[in-house]
């Protein structure tokens, strides 16, 4: 819980992950390029004061996880969202054993999402079932830009695709979080392409679609998908960050997800360990809209309390106290606000 000026917010950090980057680790010059990728992320979008060395960096393990978290970080809950990258690293990027451990161990703390690939067929089908028992999975990331033999990405629309999100419906994995987002070397940008949830959104009304990275640099195009397709959601991992070093731009991202889509379907996300949640929070918590920036209207303190973490304790049935909720109200509307007001005049 974070608490400034009287008010006190409930934290849900929608997107963790638990890495290992160490050399060691990397099968090729791949693994090296994607988390020194990361690493420039951390670096030039961080405070000086909230820099790690580069070693620090590689790996963190699940005791520094816990204490930045949630002896410093604020964080109520927080959900893992791992990447497998098996083509860069001999173990995997995301340590998913590490990760669920640490999940089963603190229930109360973490949720633990797991990964598919639809390229895997029968067999990756066969596997999902086995983790959607084991790890009791709520939810899934997929990275559609991940390289598998001599691919270098999917879409969500290919055949095998739809055979796992349907096979998500049947087994009550109903929480597709979907990076699409900027490039991570040697990923393709075009890889992360939002368009293919325009079609996925549409054909599983009953799976919520959560866009990690709000799409950017893709901001539009999610927001045209997202306004029009009620189950398509906004993280706001990576974006969060530029409060910081672009706090105009930020104030841009926040004001087209808020006029398109509304504060119900926007999630605080850090992306641990891209960053550290504490200095985020602390930012978007004292954030305001710049005067000058006219088009867009100011975030409330109730909009911000239900981005930084009671829309995805609603997602995930995530327990909050009856003090930091707030009063029941009306969703919502998707769509332009303008657009609303001019039709109800």
């Amino acid at each position: 819980m974070y608490t400034k000026d009287g008010n006190s917010f409930f934290i849900v950090d929608a997107h963790i992950a638990l890495w290992d980057g160490r050399p060691e680790n990397q099968r090729n010059i791949h693994g090296k390029q994607f988390i020194d990728c990361f690493y420039d992320y951390h670096r030039n979008l961080s405070p000086e004061s909230e820099v790690w060395s580069y070693e620090d960096y590689l790996y963190q393990g699940g005791d520094r996880l816990m204490k930045d978290l949630f002896e410093d970080g604020y964080v109520d809950h927080a959900i893992f969202q791992p990447a497998y990258l098996g083509e860069f690293y001999y173990k995997g990027f995301g340590q998913t054993a590490e990760a669920s451990e640490l999940a089963k161990k603190h229930p109360d703390k973490l949720t633990y999402n797991h990964c598919f690939d639809p390229r895997n067929g029968e067999v990756g089908l066969d596997q999902l079932r086995l983790d959607a028992e084991k790890y009791n999975l709520q939810g899934v990331k997929l990275y559609t830009a991940e390289w598998h033999g001599e691919s270098r990405g999917y879409k969500l629309t290919d055949p095998w695709a739809y055979r796992y999100l349907e096979a998500c419906r049947e087994l009550g994995i109903t929480n597709i979080h979907i990076h699409k987002g900027p490039t991570i070397r040697p990923l393709d940008r075009d890889a992360f392409d939002v368009a293919d949830v325009d079609h996925v959104a549409t054909d599983f009304t009953d799976l919520n679609f959560i866009v990690e990275h709000c799409g950017l640099p893709r901001l539009e195009d999610f927001c045209w998908i997202a306004t029009q397709e009620p189950n398509v959601y906004a993280g706001l991992a990576v974006a969060i960050p530029f409060i910081h070093t672009r706090p105009r731009y930020f104030a841009q991202i926040m004001g087209e997800l808020l006029y398109w889509i509304g504060e119900d379907r926007i999630f605080f996300s850090s992306d641990y360990a891209l960053w550290t949640p504490r200095w985020l929070i602390e930012s978007f918590v004292d954030f305001n809209i710049p005067e000058d920036m006219t088009e867009y209207s100011q975030i409330t303190l109730d909009q911000k309390k239900k981005i930084l973490g009671l829309n995805a304790a609603k997602m995930y049935n995530i327990p909050v106290p009856a003090e930091l909720q707030l009063a029941d109200a009306d969703e919502t509307a998707t769509g332009p606000r303008g657009a609303d007001e001019v039709v109800g005049a």
